[in-house]
């Protein structure tokens, strides 16, 4: 599937169902995938595709930060118009150009194109329906945005994407400003490539690349020569460079014949492969293989969790512990909601790592995971004065790293162990409740419902395969067989 088809809004009686009158929701994390965009690299042009898309238009014209030492003004902005160049003949610079002759508004390759930015806004105010407007969980009004975690990897769509969805959740009209006049401005949290988690990092882990190009090759090994290749190979093979056959690892790999399919049947005629590259079989053994390929070291091996995922995991469990073990802050600055801007293999890994891909479809243009913690209701614990909620979140002076935050469960004491009781984890994925399998066991869930997985099991889970030092595992094993002997299932 190329574009995400959202589902109807909840009706009452599912919303009812989804969020129980006995159980309170304390704290929202959605990890989101970027909107539709374009290619992330020129591919058939011999089947007449342009390799310069003119769907950026709403990005045309830019503004920049100056200063310009002005002691009055130290700070201008500069407005300008971006435009791409190319290669012409002879290596001459030429103007990219859009199918049209379209000089502006052209998108470079891997760029949020129009449609991209409408459907993650759109997405945002589908948040904002079911938080705000009917559960009534997030103020509908921001003073302050000490309530909002904001990440993104430092992909620039992924960027973009969490800023539509943003401006759509809390628009400007719902942005109090502050007495000075000012709303003050978000904070995106944001790494360098070299300690980014929020994606499977194999250009920064070494020891993870290895894994994934063995369950790569694997897959290659596996469906090179089937039937399911001869007829993929039946449509697309006119169109692959001179001796070079349709395969898992050809080139372009089957993956990136994916990537262009998908993202030109999210677009308009002016970029349209032949009819061919769109027949549904073809499509789903595509993506079938995809999910293989890319994700299956996450279902199978558990240091393919660990250095994939692992950490992204551990800190979306960190930030719920560390919220329960901060108890309920004084006054209304606690975190509600993370809203993370990240890409398609994060969401497969982070769903296949739990045992709760249930799919062979690639995750769609705007997928979102909704990574939801509640509590019994009962009575609250007293206001507590320490780190405060963003405290919890990354930790504070002497007290970062301390707590139960990263502790794996095996070790809690069992006064730490209780001080999880009564906390609830449910996952929604592109707004469809997924289980895990551990949480189906007796005491692991809800009663009457195993969606809900108990924040100890969830953490349980999730512990197995959080990495201690990320950075030293990703040089760690070099040389040791890449595809485990007997599988290690996930979600266990």
């Amino acid at each position: 599937m190329a574009s995400l088809v959202p589902r109807t809004p909840y009706t009452d009686d599912e919303l009812r169902k989804l969020y129980p009158a006995g159980l309170e929701l304390q704290l929202v994390q959605i990890l989101m995938r970027h909107g539709e965009r374009t290619p992330v690299s020129a591919r058939f042009q011999n089947a007449g595709l342009p390799a310069f898309w003119p769907y950026c238009s709403s990005v045309r014209h830019f503004q920049s930060a100056i200063l310009n030492g002005s002691a009055d003004r130290p700070v201008d902005t500069l407005e300008w118009r971006r435009r791409l160049e190319t290669f012409g003949d002879n290596d001459a610079p030429v103007l990219a150009r859009g199918p049209n002759h379209e000089v502006d508004g052209v998108c470079d390759m891997g760029s949020l194109t129009d449609l991209g930015r409408q459907s993650t806004y759109a997405l945002g105010l589908r948040l904002r329906q079911l938080y705000i407007d009917r559960l009534r969980f997030l103020p509908p009004s921001l003073t302050s945005t000490n309530t909002l975690y904001l990440r993104a990897t430092p992909v620039p769509r992924a960027l973009e994407s969490l800023q539509q969805a943003f401006s759509a959740l809390y628009p400007p009209s719902a942005r109090v400003a502050a007495p000075d006049g000012r709303f003050p401005a978000p904070a995106i949290v944001t790494r360098t490539p070299a300690d980014e988690t929020l994606y499977p990092n194999d250009g920064n882990c070494r020891r993870f690349a290895a894994l994934s190009r063995a369950f790569a090759q694997r897959a290659a090994d596996r469906w090179n020569d089937t039937p399911d290749m001869a007829y993929l190979a039946g449509l697309y093979g006119r169109w692959m460079p001179a001796g070079t056959a349709v395969a898992v690892d050809s080139r372009p790999r089957l993956s990136g014949i994916m990537d262009t399919v998908n993202s030109t049947l999210a677009h308009g005629p002016d970029t349209r492969l032949p009819r061919e590259f769109y027949d549904a079989r073809a499509r789903e053994i595509m993506e079938r293989i995809g999910v293989e390929e890319w994700f299956a070291g996450y279902k199978e091996s558990r240091e393919y969790r660990m250095l994939g995922i692992g950490g992204l995991l551990g800190d979306v469990v960190g930030r719920m512990v560390g919220s329960v073990e901060e108890g309920t802050p004084r006054g209304d600055e606690r975190v509600r909601l993370g809203l993370s801007g990240c890409h398609d293999t994060t969401l497969a890994g982070v769903l296949m790592s739990l045992g709760a891909y249930d799919t062979d479809a690639w995750p769609p243009f705007t997928s979102h995971i909704a990574i939801e913690m509640f509590r019994a209701a009962r009575a609250l614990p007293p206001p507590t004065e320490k780190t405060g909620w963003w405290g919890s979140l990354f930790g504070s002076g002497a007290s970062a790293g301390t707590g139960i935050r990263r502790k794996p469960t095996t070790e809690l004491t069992p006064g730490e162990k209780g001080a999880l009781d009564g906390y609830y984890v449910r996952m929604r994925y592109n707004d469809e409740p997924v289980t895990i399998p551990a949480c189906r066991i007796p005491g692991n869930h809800l009663e009457g419902d195993e969606s809900f997985c108990t924040l100890a099991a969830f953490k349980t889970v999730v512990d197995k395969f959080t990495p201690t030092n990320w950075r030293e595992q990703c040089r760690m094993n070099r040389g040791q067989p890449v595809v485990p002997a007997e599988p290690e299932w996930a979600g266990h």
